[in-house]
């Protein structure tokens, strides 16, 4: 129990269990206090109301907390900020935890925390905050079961798992959900290919999936960039994919049967490469069910019936059902939208919602999705089977048969973040419109895009990967991928490449260690470097992802992060060993703390390694991981810098080495706890 003597008036607060950023951001508490002390002060003393902004200061020379209010107020008040500044210091009441208010510069205050309190209640650990009892879906990644997952697709992967974990973290319900899209186009492409172009059945395929010796979605990829190729050179032999897609809706015959055979096979390629990198899901919806237990005919109907779209009898759309174009935002589309495989426009695809043929666009099915996630189809919802289990708990996904009775409900959230590039942006408005359209305002706003740019790869990352290029694609930055033509890199080839060359750095650096042992170390640097490499930069910016860049043990990298947790570990190992059997070390006492904390680079160290949840808060906040991602590198940084120029298991001091050991347990926790929420493993050794 931490005695509120200590100025945060914490008494009552127990240590339990906690989710994986430890504790409840005691810097956040202060933050909170101060605001709150602001405002009430500058409602009494001048009746104003003002949004205050208080920050972390870059210069440790400004404090723990700053804030520019007064610049603001001298707006109001016509005086000088500092005049103000000077005043509001002189009369704003105490603040707990706060052990001084300083006016600087032109009319800055900044706030300098109770470091002694500060430290006891971050090194304890107190009572985890309340979640809230809304839920939300994310749903994500999101790979066309037609081939072999790309680098692109780990992006997404990557950004929606974390985004998953910021939300469990910050203690909200979340519910993970992986579409698949299991009868459009892509999928039909490739179920072509198999029937018109090598004459194989479903009995062939399926003994292809089973066989061994074959890496089924690696053998898809070849053959999706193969029917591509026909199709460019021949349209005639457009109308195998024209009779696969409308065999894929109607679920009948043959090449529907064929199309289940492939598109659940390469379903499980894609959660052992996703497994690989940490990634889990809660449930899989599949398309085929969207349309078998009529959730579309469903959602068509509503749209009718609220003339949220009507029958287009004029023009190209003539016979097609279309939502109106003045329904859409202004700045939804971004860039210049590609082609559909269907030749259709994507903002010509986007209005049109049922063909003249009859077929849904995959925004029609896209629409009747969103509405099943708030629970908004009356009463409809899938059957589920288990199809997995794992240390993450079962995965479950969607059926039209018999589902198991000890299936969970799924569906019916308060929010819905749909993690897709921002290439689909357009469509993802449509989606927004149809649910504003059909009346669900506050679940149009609610229903978030989590976009991002595009995954490239760095001309030196072609050449390591044996990919030719041109002497212009050798002079750009970066070189763009395409599936369709089949080029790029496939997921599992870029994570085989990433853990031999980590292997290579962990046999030089530890010729002790056995093979197994090893390989499992590199294999959690690779994750690490991968999922950092895609973490660190904002959801705005196009990646043009590097082996050499990711792997490096200096800089901003996964592996540099990863180091600064092995070697905080190490620290406390050594000195366990260090210790007489029974003979604990010791504890620092407040008198320690505040004595010790006096040392400005160990008060900056603890403030450094003490931000995750204030971090946390501010990614969840904005919707963007890369903000976690920066924290841990800065948290990594300030202890590496400490490691470098402390001698802490030689430290002569017993009280000043106590304040050491609890700064590295308390670097170790925090660390680890943003390494969780990035899904990044903590290596045994680097």
């Amino acid at each position: 129990m931490i005695d509120s003597r200590n100025g945060l008036g914490l008494r009552g607060f127990r240590v339990r269990h906690r989710l994986a950023l430890g504790t409840h951001s005691v810097l956040l508490t202060l933050e909170k206090r101060l605001r709150e002390a602001l405002t009430t002060y500058l409602a009494k003393r001048h009746g104003v109301e003002l949004d205050i902004v208080v920050e972390l200061p870059r210069q440790p020379s400004h404090g723990d907390l700053a804030t520019p209010v007064c610049f603001t107020l001298a707006k109001h008040l016509r005086r000088s900020p500092r005049q103000i500044a000077s005043e509001l210091v002189a009369e704003l009441e105490p603040v707990p935890g706060i052990r001084s208010l300083e006016v600087a510069g032109a009319g800055y205050i900044n706030a300098r925390f109770d470091r002694c309190a500060y430290a006891l209640a971050v090194l304890a650990g107190v009572d985890e905050p309340i979640g809230e009892p809304t839920k939300a879906i994310v749903e994500h990644t999101n790979i066309n079961p037609n081939k072999a997952a790309h680098i692109g697709h780990l992006r997404n992967a990557v950004l929606g798992d974390t985004l998953v974990r910021m939300l469990r973290a910050a203690a909200r319900r979340v519910e993970a959900q992986n579409y698949i899209d299991n009868t459009g186009v892509q999928v039909a492409d490739v179920v072509a290919a198999f029937h018109f172009l090598r004459n194989l059945g479903v009995s062939d395929v399926r003994a292809l999936t089973r066989d061994p010796g074959v890496r089924f979605d690696h053998y898809c990829w070849d053959l999706y960039a193969e029917i591509s190729k026909r199709f460019e050179a021949d349209p005639k032999s457009l109308v195998w994919r024209a009779e696969t897609l409308r065999a894929l809706e109607e679920c009948e015959g043959d090449l529907a049967v064929l199309g289940e055979v492939v598109a659940d096979a390469i379903v499980d390629c894609h959660l052992d490469t996703m497994g690989r990198l940490g990634v889990a899901y809660d449930v899989l919806p599949r398309e085929s069910e969207i349309l078998k237990l009529q959730f579309w005919a469903a959602a068509f109907e509503l749209l009718k019936a609220r003339d949220a779209i009507y029958l287009e009898t004029e023009g190209k759309n003539a016979g097609c059902w279309v939502m109106p174009g003045e329904m859409f935002r202004a700045d939804a589309a971004a860039g210049t939208p590609d082609e559909e495989p269907g030749g259709e426009s994507e903002r010509d695809a986007a209005k049109v919602i049922v063909r003249s043929d009859g077929t849904v666009t995959y925004v029609g099915k896209d629409i009747a999705y969103q509405l099943w996630k708030f629970g908004l189809l009356d009463g409809k919802d899938f059957r589920y089977l288990p199809l997995r289990e794992s240390a993450e708990g079962r995965l479950w996904v969607t059926s039209a048969g018999a589902g198991s009775p000890d299936a969970p409900g799924f569906g019916h959230a308060t929010e819905v973040y749909n993690v897709i590039d921002v290439r689909q942006s357009y469509l993802q408005d449509v989606v927004r419109a149809a649910l504003e359209a059909l009346g669900f305002k506050e679940q149009a706003e609610r229903s978030i895009h989590f976009s991002y740019e595009m995954v490239a790869l760095s001309p030196r990352c072609c050449a390591e990967l044996g990919i030719e290029l041109s002497h212009e694609e050798r002079a750009k930055p970066y070189v763009e991928v395409s599936g369709r033509k089949g080029l790029g890199v496939k997921a599992d080839d870029l994570l085989d490449t990433l853990i031999e060359t980590a292997l290579a750095e962990v046999r030089s650096r530890h010729d002790e260690l056995d093979e197994e042992e090893c390989r499992r170390i590199a294999g959690q640097i690779a994750v690490g470097a991968l999922r950092y490499f895609m973490l660190r930069f904002t959801r705005t910016t196009v990646i043009a992802f590097d082996f050499q860049e990711a792997l490096a043990f200096e800089g901003e990298t996964g592996p540099y992060v990863q180091y600064a947790a092995v070697r905080a570990r190490n620290i406390l190992r050594k000195h366990e060993h260090s210790l007489d059997a029974g003979r604990p070390g010791k504890t620092p006492t407040p008198k320690d703390l505040e004595r010790h904390l006096e040392d400005e680079r160990l008060w900056q160290l603890v403030l450094a390694v003490s931000r995750s949840r204030w971090a946390l808060a501010r990614a969840v906040e904005a919707e963007e991981p890369a903000q976690l991602a920066r924290n841990a590198f800065q948290a990594a940084q300030a202890f590496n810098n400490f490691y470098h120029q402390t001698h802490i298991l030689t430290e002569r001091d017993p009280s000043l080495q106590s304040v050491q050991l609890a700064i590295v347990r308390l670097a170790l926790r925090e660390l680890s706890g943003m390494m969780g929420v990035m899904g990044m493993p903590v290596p045994e050794r680097m």
